[in-house]
């Protein structure tokens, strides 16, 4: 799952960063507004970590932002403005929680686990696309009611493609959201060629009625 930490503090952000990641997070980075309020365009998060004091702007601009938007994902402020008041106002402009600092990153990782948890309780708990299955939450694949094993990154390029069945989906983008800031080290994208290689084969063996479908020089299409 994937988390966005937006927060300009860079010792504190990377601290949260490293401790997110040794809990199976793939945290993703932005210090300031508008970095920030580029990500929450175009990408998809399990929830963002919000700072309310940005060097280019206010934090409680992009939390409207994404509530403007019809945006759910679950936000929870992070912020030295500790007293009532501010976090009276933080919740009423649609935060899901409110944490001062400073905190304890364990207490951090509880609200994140009870702020995706209740999100989840929210919209639907299985997804469908032909004679396929999918859980979320039990990250869990069947086909015609067998199960299909796949590893955690064949999962989560899967379940990127099934919310977003027969829609275009470009080769950056996909490895942006699967793989986070980290695909910035890459050499080239070709390794999403093998992950969607082993995940069609995959698919085909257990008798799946559909298939990613590459279309040549932009990406995929789940079909």
């Amino acid at each position: 799952m994937k988390i966005l930490i937006v927060e300009d503090e860079q010792d504190l952000q990377e601290t949260i960063a490293k401790f997110l990641s040794s809990e199976g997070y793939l945290p993703e980075l932005a210090n300031n507004f508008e970095t920030a309020k580029e990500k929450v365009s175009i990408y998809q998060y399990a929830c963002i970590l919000l700072d309310l004091t940005l060097p280019d702007g206010d934090g409680s601009e992009l939390l409207k932002y994404l509530r403007e938007r019809s945006d759910a994902t679950p936000v929870i402020i992070i912020s030295a403005k500790g007293s009532v008041d501010h976090r009276i106002e933080g919740l009423n402009l649609g935060a899901d929680d409110y944490l001062p600092k400073p905190f304890h990153l364990a207490e951090l990782h509880a609200r994140v686990k009870s702020a995706i948890r209740r999100h989840n309780n929210h919209v639907d708990n299985q997804l469908s696309y032909k004679n396929v299955l999918l859980w979320p939450e039990d990250r869990r694949v069947e086909v015609d009611g067998v199960e299909l094993l796949l590893n955690r990154k064949e999962f989560d390029v899967f379940y990127y493609f099934i919310i977003r069945p027969e829609k275009l989906v470009q080769k950056s983008l996909l490895a942006e959201s699967i793989w986070g800031d980290a695909v910035d080290q890459a050499d080239s994208l070709d390794f999403i060629y093998s992950q969607i290689k082993n995940l069609r084969k995959k698919l085909r063996d257990h008798g799946a009625d559909l298939d990613i479908q590459a279309v040549y020089g932009v990406g995929y299409k789940l079909i």
